[in-house]
């Protein structure tokens, strides 16, 4: 096969990462922007020995389950991988890509797969969004998003997973820079100034944060920018971020405050928690209090326990375990993610919580070597790369009872699934959690316990 040869093939299955696989002459292809039973005309993009990548040129033939997209730019955007598939069919999806890495990667069989829990509103889900900001063809200043695999903006300021808010938040810093001629980042120039605009939203709450991500240490007449922005009904933080850096890393450094307050305030369950700019706080709300649900259910706790909660961020999953167990300890990384975790425990009057800063595959093993840790239940929630192995070590050193593992990659946690299941525990059961509708990513929430020999 060559660079360009348009080929008809009808899709059979889809890729990890949302392109549709389908057979030609026995030579697989992984065409963008086909699905499953669809009949295709793909015009292949690059070209291997036994595989090939192509785009979709027309569709002959559309798949049963291929529905209108609601965004009118989720083609050409690369946040949507799925809007295209029905609902139904995006759960079956990931809940089949579940069971696939556990099997396949993680070597394990009969996985006790619960069904996927989804949303019933799959759409206007995220309460957080970071909008690159740039300038079109035609010189005007436009936020959107990156198309996939690059860093060409396409223009999009009502994004359908988002707030509301959103449109008139970036209407009103267009507005600001155009009449303070504050110009946008060029990323080929490194010249310009603003260059991301985040935007938190409390969805219980309904306060905003606004952070602008700027390319130096300051705005010019930031009080323009401040009075529009106060207009919009919720606002409540207004930061200014210094990003300085030749970097894909958005936020920079330093952060503060513009007006209003550093953090806002959203709720999961009936727990409370304070958010700042860097915070890491699931972006569905909605999703994230069944998430938790099932990892405190799986956490079986009495009152009797000590927890060991790893990678705690802000001490959300901490606090939800806290209210049921002896005593709960956090690890995490970020410094300023355990001082907002301490105060999420004293704002909730939670004293049983205790958080400490590091990585937890240095905390963990230290403290088992200086203190003989203990835990009855361990929970991880690592990020996509999953766990270190000396963590996993140290896990199977200290053998507690359960295991209750929260993953947001099916691969990483096949993986470190493996590890444990080879080493003392069986794998008990596993829920798959739609957190990102529209997208390829799914989260799941895993049981573990320890094998008693009789």
């Amino acid at each position: 096969m060559n660079k360009n040869e348009i080929l008809t093939v009808t899709i059979e299955d889809m890729s990890d990462t949302g392109e549709g696989i389908g057979k030609y002459e026995g030579y697989t292809l992984f065409v963008k922007d086909a699905l499953p039973g669809d009949k295709v005309r793909a015009r292949i993009t690059k070209a291997k020995k036994q595989y090939a990548f192509a785009r979709c040129e027309e569709i002959l033939e559309p798949s049963p389950d291929r529905v209108t997209p609601p965004c009118p730019v989720s083609r050409a955007c690369g946040g949507c991988q799925l809007q295209a598939l029905s609902y139904a069919r995006q759960l079956a999806f990931k809940e089949a890509k579940v069971r696939n890495c556990l099997e396949r990667i993680g070597g394990l069989a009969n996985v006790p797969l619960r069904p996927i829990i989804g949303m019933e509103t799959p759409l206007g889900y995220r309460n957080k969004a970071q909008f690159p900001v740039g300038r079109d063809k035609n010189g005007r200043i436009i936020t959107g998003f990156y198309a996939g695999r690059t860093h060409s903006i396409i223009a999009n300021d009502r994004c359908l997973l988002g707030s509301d808010q959103n449109e008139a938040i970036l209407a009103a810093v267009k507005s600001y820079m155009e009449e303070a001629r504050v110009s946008p980042y060029d990323e080929t120039t490194q010249q310009g100034l603003v260059r991301h605009v985040l935007i938190r939203e409390g969805h219980f709450t309904g306060q905003i944060m606004v952070c602008l991500v700027v390319n130096g240490p300051a705005l010019p007449e930031p009080e323009a920018l401040i009075r529009r922005l106060r207009e919009i009904p919720g606002m409540h933080s207004i930061l200014l971020n210094s990003n300085t850096e030749n970097t894909n890393v958005i936020l920079g450094a330093r952060t503060r405050c513009l007006w209003g307050s550093e953090t806002i305030a959203d709720r999961i369950g009936d727990l409370e928690f304070q958010i700042s700019a860097k915070s890491f706080f699931q972006v569905n709300s909605v999703q994230t209090a069944r998430l938790y649900g099932q990892a405190l259910a799986y956490a079986g706790l009495t009152g009797k326990e000590t927890v060991w909660d790893l990678y705690c961020g802000i001490g959300t999953i901490s606090l939800f375990l806290a209210r049921k167990a002896k005593q709960v300890y956090g690890v995490e990384l970020v410094e300023e993610a355990v001082a907002d975790a301490r105060c999420n425990a004293a704002a909730n009057g939670i004293t049983n919580a205790v958080f400490f800063a590091g990585k937890a595959e240095e905390v963990v093993p230290r403290k088992l070597a200086e203190e003989n840790l203990q835990a009855d239940v361990i929970v991880v929630d690592p990020p996509r790369k999953g766990c270190d192995e000396k963590l996993l070590a140290a896990i199977v050193q200290i053998a507690p009872p359960r295991v209750v593992y929260i993953s947001c990659d099916p691969a990483t946690l096949a993986r470190d699934l493996k590890y444990l299941c080879g080493n003392g525990y069986r794998l008990a059961e596993a829920t798959p959690v739609d957190m990102f509708p529209m997208g390829v990513h799914v989260e799941t929430v895993c049981s573990l316990s320890k094998f008693s020999v009789e």
